[in-house]
């Protein structure tokens, strides 16, 4: 793995010299206060600010006021105007813009497109306080508001459209967002080393048009190749079905120079004595650190779904920071150049970005206004970053990458501490310690050169590398140390559990069990067949089984009841009706049933969202003839599917008896233990279609926890009923 500039070694900004901000500003009064004439970097976010290391724009800003720059916060501007873009004056280098914690889209609609009634991000919840696909306009009017100043884009939002990308909420391909938002540079993936680097850069007095050559950015480049490039076309890489023959990336060259080497031959091809002559002519190989692979252009993808799904498995081969090779696309006259991803930071860098020093509370402009983001994790900690599972429908791999940053246990600790001390309303439970994956923490390849090497789009799929280091026995000391502290009463995992990993860990089962589940524990199976699940990249249900038996043993030898909450996906590729119903005889076997369900939703950039766009499987070569995915696609078989997962709910009753009898499947309806749905329809029931939810007591078959032959079921949400608390089965 190549080496980077530690982030905290570079010279502070003359700026330093004002100190530490209580909070960063998000008024002129506020910077009077600090004694500031102007910020060098303003931050616009689409997103409260909560100064917090779990919010990004809190991050960033504390991160480059470590490096000696006065950081201003707009929050939430008006778009429909400049005017709240100029509250904190002009910026002396840049403005750094992003949506926020989440993509702007999967925040304000739900996977059925319909609009959400809130925003976790926002003061009391409030929805509509940011724009569709909020990067774009806010660049717009930080263009307007100062003409020449630099735009830099970033956040998950940014990073997940760097490049062409189907766009799920309007059914079709955009172009790089960089393109639409006509910003100077669009970081992506994690972004420390980006926006540092950049704004020493600046300050230096560099032009924004010269720098081009930062890890982890795009930039807008003159179509054509670049000078001491080696380009190399994405389609020998995998070629996507029957085209012109690749140019031989070994030897480049315009037609006209082959044009005169096959003249300049025929006068040569021949000796003397009559002797044909043949030429053997090979290419000097290139140096790897100056070659950039050609995807097909916007328009070609845009136009093409089969070039789409190639493109996107090229782009996803290509996110080893070991290895990867910069990317380029064309945009009509001009390139989107994409330079490799960032360098992971290192374990002392991700202590020093986590150890900088946040309030951990929202702005005191919010006053008492509750934002539903922070109460989430205001006792929680990031221990770690990245996830090297892959699965096809997340895009945290695309964004934070494949390699786990982990910060230190003495770091960790400290920041619980502070939790501990100084977190108003503290009450002894700490929420979480995790990350993208709780028990991910500290696991890497065995050997460097291998980690480097590797092009695998999961370590844990199909099985779990032999080259992966499993070894929990960091996570289970850190759990200890955290729960052996004075003033701490109980510390949960409330993040994703990689249960694949946890099973080879019996020591980690049985602390997480014992001492860190508060009577339920969320994982996520996402599917019990093996059609889908090969398609999202997630182990067999038989996994699953393995870790809940460690489960229950676990919990009855600590003497607890505790339960497994699984959590699944509707309509993901690959899933057909047949998959569906027999997930729906497996929860109803099980005794699951679900209060919310889940209907995939393609994010941009992921893979799952490319095969759900061509119906082809981005997982191995596409090819225009095979290879195809069924793709549950319209209202109706989402519906469908969505229904098998609430299969308990009257309201869905009449759709699925429907579905199962054209499926030849009209043995599941009836009104004993062995079917799935019964022949009887409650009054007043069944008009709506799925997802309505009718609210009623135990015994009530409208009712929400409808009993079914004195059994009470499990829900992701209610309790199961306490044993001396029996319930009457119901007369018909």
């Amino acid at each position: 793995m190549q080496s980077a500039p530690n982030l905290f070694s570079y010279r502070q900004f003359w700026a330093h010299r004002f100190g530490v901000a209580p909070q960063l500003p998000m008024s002129r009064e506020e910077m009077d206060e600090l004694g500031w004439d102007s910020c060098d970097i303003i931050l616009v976010t689409g997103d409260a600010y909560v100064d917090h290391p779990s919010f990004g724009m809190a991050l960033i800003g504390r991160l480059l006021e470590s490096q000696g720059f006065r950081v201003g916060i707009i929050s939430q501007p008006d778009w429909l105007s400049a005017d709240d873009f100029k509250q904190l004056g002009k910026p002396n280098l840049y403005f750094g813009v992003t949506g926020g914690n989440m993509d702007s889209m999967v925040n304000r609609y739900t996977s059925d497109r319909r609009i959400r009634s809130n925003d976790a991000y926002t003061a009391d919840g409030e929805g509509g306080k940011r724009p569709d696909r909020c990067v774009v306009p806010y660049s717009q009017r930080c263009r307007e508001a100062y003409k020449g100043v630099p735009i830099v884009i970033g956040g998950i939002e940014a990073s997940l459209r760097r490049i062409a990308h189907f766009d799920y909420w309007s059914e079709k391909v955009r172009r790089s967002v960089i393109m639409d938002a006509k910003a100077d540079i669009l970081v992506f993936g994690n972004g420390e080393r980006q926006v540092v680097e950049i704004a020493h850069r600046l300050a230096r007095k560099e032009d924004i048009k010269d720098i081009t050559d930062i890890r982890g950015t795009a930039v807008i480049l003159k179509h054509g190749q670049r000078e001491g490039w080696w380009e190399k076309d994405s389609t020998s890489v995998d070629v996507p079905g029957t085209l012109n023959p690749p140019i031989d990336p070994y030897q480049m060259k315009t037609a006209s120079s082959c044009d005169d080497d096959k003249t300049q031959s025929k006068k040569n091809d021949k000796r003397d004595d009559g002797a044909q002559i043949i030429h053997f002519k090979r290419a000097e190989v290139q140096d790897k650190q100056h070659t950039v692979v050609r995807l097909p252009a916007y328009q070609a993808v845009k136009e093409d779904k089969v070039l789409y799904a190639h493109t996107s498995r090229i782009l996803h081969l290509e996110t080893n920071p070991g290895n990867a090779f910069a990317l380029v696309q064309q945009h009509g006259e001009r390139d989107v150049w994409l330079n490799p991803p960032p360098i992971p930071l290192t374990t002392g860098e991700m202590d020093g970005v986590f150890d900088l020093p946040y309030t951990r509370v929202p702005h005191k402009q919010y006053g008492e206004k509750n934002i539903p983001a922070y109460e989430m994790i205001r006792f929680s900690v990031n221990i770690m970053r990245g996830c090297f599972g892959g699965c096809t429908f997340c895009s945290i791999t695309e964004h934070e990458g494949r390699i786990i940053q982990s910060r230190s246990e003495d770091s960790i600790i400290k920041e619980v501490e502070a939790i501990r001390d100084t977190t108003p309303g503290f009450t002894g439970v700490i929420s979480d310690l995790g990350g993208p994956t709780a028990n991910m923490y500290r696991l890497a390849c065995k050997d460097e050169k291998i980690e480097a090497s590797c092009r695998r789009l999961s370590c844990v799929y199909p099985s779990i590398c032999k080259n992966l280091g499993t070894d929990h026995t960091p996570l289970i000391n850190l759990y200890k140390r955290t729960r052996a502290l004075p003033g701490i009463k109980k510390v949960l995992i409330a993040s994703g559990l990689r249960y694949d990993l946890a099973v080879l860990s019996p020591e980690y089962v049985k602390e997480l069990v014992t001492h860190h589940v508060g009577g339920y524990l969320k994982i996520a199976p996402e599917h019990t067949e093996d059609g889908p699940l090969d398609q999202m990249m997630k182990p067999g249900i038989g996994t699953y089984d393995a870790f809940k038996t460690m489960f229950d043993k676990y919990s009855k030898m600590a003497g607890k009841e505790q339960y497994l909450i699984p959590y699944f996906i509707a309509a993901h590729p690959g899933t057909t009706d047949k998959d569906m119903m027999n997930l729906a005889i497996w929860l109803k076997r099980n005794g699951f049933r679900a209060d919310q369900v889940q209907a995939y939703l393609p994010s941009p950039m992921s893979a799952a969202a490319a095969m759900y766009h061509s119906g082809k499987n981005t997982l191995s070569k596409v090819k225009r003839k095979g290879g195809d995915v069924t793709v549950p696609k319209g209202i109706k078989v989402r519906r469908l599917h969505k229904a098998f997962l609430r299969y308990h709910d009257p309201e869905n009753w009449p759709l699925l008896r429907e579905a199962l009898q054209k499926m030849g499947r009209a043995d599941l309806i009836g009104n004993g233990k062995k079917h799935l749905i019964p022949t009887w329809q409650p009054a007043g029931t069944g008009g709506q279609g799925e997802g309505k939810r009718v609210s009623g007591k135990l015994n009530s078959p409208t009712g929400n926890k409808l009993a079914q032959n004195g059994k009470r079921f499990q829900t992701q949400h209610v309790r199961p009923a306490s044993k001396s608390k029996p319930v009457k089965k119901r007369r018909r």
